[in-house]
């Protein structure tokens, strides 16, 4: 048989010759509104306007209110009888006791990522880091934010433990913006990046317990660096 045109005839197809695959209408909305609130343009406490949301978004409250459940089961928005859809607001007391779960579920990834994760998976998360080190460079704050969720939640998948795998989401995924407040101001923000920089570094080494140290302080210092903003 011959090959289409610049195919090996032996090689398989790449992601770049597949096909393009695009996400339900629902999906891609849920972005946009996860995106808005993690940067607090929807502040906690706020209804969702479905008429104005509509109108921004260019959708019918169709795919609008799909958009709407799918961050509900996130927890980061609830639905209030007689009043719709409200941006969930964290107390202080939420913030501390969410940051105290994640940091015993990243601590204890952090160890399990080192002595089971996969040569591939780690050099993953490392290049993650190059991308989201990008990212920070032209200070694209929702680029780098995106990236550095993604490194968190690569390293806990590599422990391989999936109840720790579905913890770990449950509890970051309402986190969002109490996260993205964190890198606030150049000061802050340098001092993540200079925590993610030592993650990485103790990852390719496989030194468990160096990578649980930054872990645990890398959570430490996410409420010391929001504790005032909330």
């Amino acid at each position: 048989m011959e090959a289409g045109p610049g195919v090996h005839p032996h090689q398989g197809t790449t992601a770049a010759e597949g096909p393009i695959v695009r996400r339900p209408l629902h999906e891609e909305v849920a972005v946009r509104l996860r995106d808005l609130i993690t940067q607090g343009i929807i502040p906690a406490g706020a209804r969702l306007n479905e008429v104005a949301l509509c109108a921004q978004l260019g959708v019918s409250r169709t795919p609008l209110r799909e958009a709407v459940r799918i961050l509900a089961g996130e927890g980061l928005v609830e639905l209030v009888p007689a009043r719709g859809a409200l941006v969930r607001r964290l107390t202080l007391k939420d913030v501390a006791d969410s940051l105290v779960v994640l940091r015993s579920l990243e601590t204890l990834a952090g160890h399990l990522a080192c002595s089971e994760g996969s040569d591939a998976g780690i050099a993953a998360v490392d290049a993650l880091h190059h991308e989201m080190m990008q990212r920070y460079d032209i200070q694209d704050r929702l680029g780098y934010f995106k990236l550095n969720q993604s490194i968190h939640t690569s390293i806990v998948a590599l422990s391989g433990n999936a109840t720790l795998i579905w913890a770990h989401e449950a509890i970051q995924s309402r986190m969002k913006h109490i996260r993205f407040i964190g890198n606030a101001g150049p000061v802050k923000w340098a001092n993540a990046v200079a925590e993610h920089e030592e993650m990485v570094r103790g990852l390719k080494a496989r030194d468990g317990e160096a990578l649980a140290s930054v872990l645990g302080k890398h959570l430490d210092n996410t409420y010391e660096r929001v504790k005032d903003m909330i």
